[in-house]
């Protein structure tokens, strides 16, 4: 199916759980409509983690260009707001050739960033932040995400447990305000109005489907070479942007915590615990389309007749 472009600047947003396909979907999408990726994952943008982050393979990266793709140090501390005003301006620029662009990811914060802009949020005092940066040094973010769940169980329920910097975050808020994070981020809540219309697909299955889906692509991941990738980035463990799974459940077996075995069901567990999470906040999101990975035609019409409502 063509798509007539239209005058009106369009943003198609892809999201869904990991493991799901939003990968394919994205460069089927970007191919029809004859424009360029954003990639809107956490992880996917630092270097030398291309197997467990599921980056696109060579071969993908050739049909499509994908934008913010193996392109930071791992030693990069980079966060949503930098990301959405990077994207804005990449965007404006692409724009000026693509009437349509594609964004993919299971980062629902950075989506948010840049299709509505982030939650305002109070001044931190440094003593603060540089009291919970100390406990995790010390402690972990286990113990810190562990706390975080006392203290607002709501945002824990929505979190990457294994994000140090979006657990010391909402730990942050509370100490300083004393109310759960939670409701900072509800009663700011408000989208900034953007210069672009935007298209959300999402992408689910059901959850046993998904799950196999999901052990499936760990058991790839390490015939792929998982455990060697894990094994070079180990000196950097520490850093913020290997705070995430499949790394961190290897870096422990290479600790002597659990054997190898284990260290592979726990990635699945893992996975499995982060797609249900990525789905919850997906799933507060109303303006989102949800379809099957395969239900292609359908997702093109609704994308045209969605672009022919403006």
């Amino acid at each position: 199916m063509e798509v007539n472009p239209q005058s009106n600047k369009c943003l198609i947003v892809v999201v869904g759980p990991t493991g799901i396909g939003k990968t394919d979907l994205a460069i089927t999408l970007a191919k029809r409509l004859k424009t360029e990726i954003i990639s809107a994952d956490a992880r996917q943008v630092y270097q030398g983690m291309c197997i467990g982050t599921a980056q696109p393979s060579k071969e993908q990266l050739q049909i499509v260009k994908h934008n913010f793709v193996n392109c930071l140090p791992i030693e990069t501390l980079y966060s949503a707001g930098q990301f959405a005003t990077e994207t804005l301006r990449l965007m404006e620029t692409l724009f000026q050739h693509y009437p349509t662009l594609v964004m993919v990811g299971g980062s629902g914060l950075y989506i948010k960033a840049v299709c509505e802009g982030l939650d305002t949020m109070p001044t931190i005092p440094l003593q603060v932040r540089a009291h919970f940066n100390q406990r995790f040094k010390k402690e972990g973010v286990q113990a810190l995400a562990y706390e975080l769940s006392t203290l607002d169980p709501i945002y824990y329920q929505q979190v990457d447990v294994h994000n140090p910097q979006r657990i010391i975050r909402a730990l942050e808020v509370i100490k300083t305000t004393g109310k759960p994070y939670s409701t900072w981020r509800v009663s700011n809540s408000h989208a900034t109005p953007r210069p672009f219309q935007t298209i959300y697909i999402g992408l689910d299955m059901e959850r046993k489907a998904l799950y196999e889906r999901i052990n499936q692509r760990v058991d790839a991941m390490m015939e792929q070479g998982l455990y060697q990738e894990a094994i070079d980035l180990y000196p950097y463990r520490d850093y913020n942007s290997l705070q995430t799974v499949g790394y961190q459940e290897i870096f422990q077996h290479l600790a002597g915590q659990h054997s190898l075995q284990e260290a592979i069901a726990l990635i699945k567990r893992d996975s499995r615990r982060y797609a249900k999470r990525q789905l919850t906040w997906f799933r507060k999101q109303k303006d989102i389309t949800w379809f099957y990975p395969t239900e292609v035609e359908a997702i093109m019409q609704h994308i045209v007749a969605s672009m022919h409502m403006v």
